[in-house]
């Protein structure tokens, strides 16, 4: 092998891999002429306009066919779609809701937001929520669970669905960093009580913000549609609904997403399968062979191997955070930058959820007296500990070229084979 760029070698590439944005960097002339024409028509709000486009719309109508779920609703940003979800299913003060330990902090902040308390499960070697950990931190207090496919690697959700009928509980659907994603032929977002979907910077498809929410639940949606609204529930026809207002309004707030956002992930939506296509096809290859020439390199297991990724990471786990820090710093002085998640931490170790602060007064919600009360731990996700900060992920975007492929391939083998040569991995 060569001699590493980080001790002075050739690196492996000559530039940096193209920015972790995938939508982002497909962007171009379709969702500027969809957006000025909004613009230009005057009419960025979806509702009423001089001239409306009904770009949202569309977006909805886009997303309802391809992933056979009746009702989508368009809505400001991944973290909206998240509360207007668990506002829908009616959780507030006095609920608790399970989370995985292996999320970003929007997930158990959007529980806290609407007043719940959010209860940690471990995860497994898929990095996410390990159904068999379930058990450990259902009571009686705990109305949902929220599952979240990391890095576009779906959920095992036959297990998840199993134990939430059991236990008559709602399963939300984090698809914030997995749109496209699929289980045993379904996409995620479809498969639970309701889907949460971000269309923010990194994720697959953008519009800088932006997000939706996802439901078969006629009923489910209604509120979704009201709360998402300041209560309102506006064009009743497009969706069926005849519920009077006297009788069913109630307060909420606003989420609602602009004409401009809606036409850019529109367009977004037009290019998601050859993004998902062109990830995945380079993903195989690069994985494929690495497993090829190093057998007992470790990847993050998939629950649905034969089509369920999308191929946005390639996530190696490796056998101490020693070897990852090494690992990550060899592989960006190739120009390969790989990263660990959220500083190699749990969700429950972001500051504000571990001291269970927030602005109200007493620290609402956190302050409900609960039966069994809700106390984090640093060493109570035992797994996700030992996994986040040993994961390095490989960035894969749908740009890449057959070379950009092949230097990845050498030049990850590269560093490897380096750590195997200080014994910081074993064949």
């Amino acid at each position: 092998m060569n001699k590493l760029a980080i001790e002075g070698g050739t690196p492996a590439r000559s530039k940096p891999l193209p920015p972790n944005y995938p939508g982002a960097v497909v962007m171009g002339q379709e969702e500027a002429d969809f957006a000025s024409k909004v613009i230009l028509g005057q009419s960025p709000f979806r509702y009423y306009s001089p001239n409306p486009q009904r770009a949202a719309e569309q977006l909805e109508d886009a997303m309802s066919a391809e992933m056979n779920v009746p009702y989508v609703l368009g809505v400001t940003s991944g973290t909206a779609s998240l509360i207007v979800a668990m506002k829908a299913l009616g959780i507030g003060y006095g609920d608790k809701v399970i989370v995985p330990a292996n999320t970003f902090l929007a997930t158990p902040g959007a529980v806290v937001c609407c007043n719940a308390v959010p209860v940690f499960c471990d995860i497994d070697d898929s990095l996410n929520l390990d159904p068999a950990a379930l058990e450990q931190v259902y009571d009686e207090d705990v109305k949902a669970i929220i599952v979240v496919p990391i890095l576009g690697n779906p959920v095992d959700m036959d297990p998840v669905m199993e134990f939430a009928r059991r236990k008559n509980i709602a399963v939300i659907e984090d698809i914030a960093q997995s749109c496209g994603v699929k289980y045993k032929g379904r996409y995620g977002g479809t498969i639970g009580t309701i889907g949460a979907f971000s269309f923010q910077m990194n994720k697959i498809i953008t519009a800088g913000e932006g997000g939706a929410v996802a439901t078969h639940d006629l009923k489910l949606f209604e509120r979704a549609l009201r709360y998402h609204d300041q209560g309102l529930a506006r064009h009743k026809a497009r969706y069926g609904i005849d519920s009077p207002d006297e009788e069913f309004a109630f307060v909420g707030q606003n989420y609602r997403m602009s004409d401009i956002t809606g036409a850019v992930v529109f367009e977004q939506w037009k290019k998601l399968p050859d993004i998902v296509a062109s990830m995945r096809r380079s993903h195989e290859a690069i994985r494929s062979e690495l497993a090829s020439r190093f057998p007992e390199m470790q990847f993050r297991r998939c629950p649905d191997p034969d089509g369920g990724h999308i191929g946005s990471n390639l996530g190696i786990i490796l056998p101490s955070k020693e070897a990852t820090v090494k690992f990550n710093q060899a592989m960006a002085a190739e120009n390969m930058g790989t990263y660990i998640l959220y500083a190699g931490l749990p969700a429950y170790r972001t500051p504000a959820i571990f001291h269970q602060r927030t602005s109200d007064k007493d620290n609402f919600p956190f302050n409900y007296p609960f039966k069994n009360p809700v106390v984090y731990t640093e060493d109570m996700c035992p797994v996700a500990i030992d996994l986040i900060p040993r994961t390095a992920f490989l960035p894969i975007a749908p740009t890449l070229t057959e070379q950009d492929v092949e230097e990845i391939i050498e030049g990850t083998s590269k560093v490897y084979q380096a750590l195997r040569d200080q014994q910081l991995v074993r064949q």
